[in-house]
């Protein structure tokens, strides 16, 4: 009876503490929503804790419990916009496509058509840091890099498919390609802040696929897509 008893108490300790565990992730993950939206709403310096547990609904002893700073906690939220951003562009129908241009054209495209909401929604976690941040939180600088370089090298792969098909004796380089479209991004970004809509950023990515059309022009029939 005893034995059982205490088999009971042990799968009971052991519930408590998988709930404990689920609701202290769940709480993280609001932590890290809140402060993604809040620092793009506001800029970095700007941002404050309160304002960060303000929009996630959790107390600063909730915020502590998981960051030892602001700067600890961006860099969280750098790692979690990327994490979502990878699996977003995942199951972007342009990655269907069997002819690598078409997948290139097809990103530009998908990035115009997710260029919706309020300019919160759409700019980026990572460049709007780094603007304001690159000198006084080497971290959070190395962080952007790191996750805009990595999302460049998702889409160099498709470049460097495409030009060895319809440019193989072009000078550039696709990883150069690839960093300059991240380049008109973050700069769609700033105009589509200062203009306050996204037209502006719209207008750019429709020049950064005239861009890559030219990049990786069809000429011979050979190399037309399949």
């Amino acid at each position: 009876m005893c034995l059982g008893m205490n088999a009971d108490r042990r799968r009971a300790g052991g519930s408590v503490k998988a709930t404990k565990a689920a609701m202290a992730e769940a709480s993280g993950q609001k932590l890290l929503d809140a402060a993604v939206h809040v620092i793009r709403s506001k800029g970095y310096s700007a941002a404050r804790v309160e304002d960060i547990c303000a929009e996630a609904g959790l107390t600063k002893g909730a915020f502590f419990h998981h960051f030892m700073s602001k700067e600890a906690c961006a860099i969280a939220a750098a790692a979690h916009f990327a994490a979502n951003a990878d699996a977003l562009f995942d199951a972007a129908p342009y990655n269907q496509l069997a002819d690598p241009r078409g997948r290139v054209l097809g990103y530009v495209d998908f990035r115009k058509a997710i260029l919706q909401g309020e300019l919160p929604q759409f700019t980026c976690l990572l460049g709007t840091m780094v603007q304001e941040a690159y000198d006084s939180h080497p971290a959070i600088r190395a962080a952007s890099d790191r996750y805009i370089s990595e999302h460049a090298e998702r889409l160099e792969a498709d470049i460097a498919e495409a030009k060895a098909r319809y440019a193989p004796d072009a000078a550039w380089t696709p990883a150069s390609a690839a960093l300059y479209s991240q380049a008109v991004l973050q700069g769609a970004f700033i105009l589509a802040k200062a203009k306050h809509g996204p037209q502006v950023a719209a207008d750019c990515l429709d020049h950064l696929r005239r861009d890559f059309e030219t990049l990786l022009p069809i000429g011979c029939p050979e190399h037309s897509p399949p």
